[in-house]
C-alpha cells in the first residue's frame, strides 16, 4: 500500500494568491465603486480568524490524520495515485464536503464551529479566511470514514479537500454578478453562495456546496438568487463585534449554558447539542423553519416561490 503518499499543501501555497486576489478586489470596489464594500474592523477579524484555523491545523490536524491512517490500516483496498483516481477523489469527497456542510446548519454542536464564518454582515474576500479554530471538535472527520475505507489515500483525500477549499474563495466578492449559464448550472458560483450566506427567510439554509452545486439540485437545498431581493449577510442574531475570540468560540459557551440550566430533562440537554441552531425546549427561539413559516405567515405571496417551495 501507499503508505508514505504526500502531496503538497495547497491551500498553503495558495496564500500568496488569496492575498493578491483581496488586494485587486478592494482596488475594484475602490475604484468602481460598487461589488461589495470592506470595513476595516470586519476585515481584519477575517484575517484573524484565517491564522488561527491555520494554527489549529499545525496543533491538532494529527489527530484527523490519525484517524485517516488507522482506518487506511483496515482497508483492503487501494484504488492507486491515477489522476482519474484523484479526479474521483475530488467529486466524492466534494459530496462528502456537502453534507458536512449541511449538518453544520442543522446540528448545533457542528453549527458552533461554523458559525463564525457566518459572522461577518459584510461579504468579500476576507470572508472566506473566516474559518473555524474547532472544526476537530465537531468529530466531523468521520464523514471522510468512506473514502478512506473505498480505497482513497489518507493524503489525496485531504489534498483534494484542499483543492476544494481554495476553489471556494473566489466565490466570496459581490464584484462577480453572474457566471455563464452552463457554469451557473453545474457549478458553485458567487452568485449561488451569495445566497448561501443571506440571513433573509427565502436565504436560510440553501446551496451547501463547495465546487459542485449539482448536490443541492439532487437534494434538494438550491435556491437562486433573487434580483429582487439583494442577501442580507450575516447571522438571524449578530455579534455585534469584532472580537476573534468571541466569534471563535461563542456558540460553544452557548451551548455549554444551555445545557447546565436547571429544571430540563437529560434529553433536553442532548437536544441541545444535536439539534439545529435555535431549538429550544420550551419553544421560545426559532430555528430556521420557524423563521421561515412566519415570513410566510406576514408575507402569504411568497408560498410556493424560490427559497420556501416547502411551504
Amino acid at each position: 500500500m501507499t503508505d508514505q503518499l504526500t502531496y503538497p499543501d495547497v491551500v498553503a501555497l495558495a496564500v500568496p494568491f488569496f492575498i493578491a486576489a483581496i488586494l485587486i478586489e478592494l482596488t475594484w470596489i475602490l475604484i468602481k465603486r460598487r461589488g461589495g464594500r470592506y470595513e476595516t474592523l470586519d476585515a481584519v477579524t477575517s484575517l484573524i480568524m484565517g491564522a488561527g484555523n491555520v494554527a489549529s491545523g499545525i496543533i491538532l490536524g494529527f489527530i484527523t490524520f490519525g484517524f485517516l491512517m488507522v482506518l487506511w490500516e483496515l482497508t483492503p483496498l487501494d484504488l492507486g495515485t491515477s489522476i482519474w483516481v484523484i479526479a474521483l477523489c475530488f467529486v466524492l469527497d466534494d459530496l462528502r464536503y456537502y453534507w458536512v456542510h449541511r449538518f453544520g446548519h442543522r446540528i448545533r454542536w457542528v453549527w458552533a464551529s461554523h458559525v463564525n464564518h457566518h459572522s461577518s454582515q459584510h461579504y468579500n474576500l476576507t470572508t472566506a479566511l473566516r474559518q473555524t479554530w474547532t472544526g476537530t471538535f465537531t468529530f466531523m472527520m468521520v464523514v471522510r470514514a468512506p473514502l478512506i475505507l473505498l480505497g482513497f489515500h489518507p493524503a489525496m483525500v485531504l489534498f483534494c479537500g484542499g483543492l476544494n477549499l481554495i476553489y471556494q474563495f473566489w466565490i466570496h466578492t459581490e464584484a462577480i454578478g453572474r457566471m455563464p449559464r452552463w457554469f451557473e448550472a453545474v457549478m458553485n458560483t458567487p452568485s449561488h453562495h451569495r445566497v448561501h450566506h443571506g440571513r433573509n427567510p427565502r436565504y436560510l439554509d440553501a446551496n451547501y456546496a463547495g465546487v459542485f452545486i449539482i448536490w443541492d439540485k439532487l437534494f434538494g437545498t438550491f435556491v437562486p438568487e433573487l434580483d429582487e431581493e439583494k442577501p442580507d449577510y450575516g447571522l438571524v442574531q449578530n455579534l455585534g463585534t469584532f472580537n476573534p475570540i468571541r466569534v471563535a468560540f461563542h456558540e460553544w459557551v452557548g451551548i455549554f449554558k444551555d445545557v447546565v440550566q436547571p429544571g430540563i430533562t437529560w434529553r433536553d440537554r442532548l437536544n441541545y447539542c444535536i439539534q439545529p441552531p435555535g431549538w429550544s425546549h420550551d419553544g421560545s427561539r426559532d430555528t430556521s423553519e420557524a423563521i421561515k413559516a412566519k415570513h410566510l405567515e406576514r408575507n402569504p405571496e411568497d408560498r410556493g416561490t424560490a427559497g420556501f417551495e416547502g411551504g
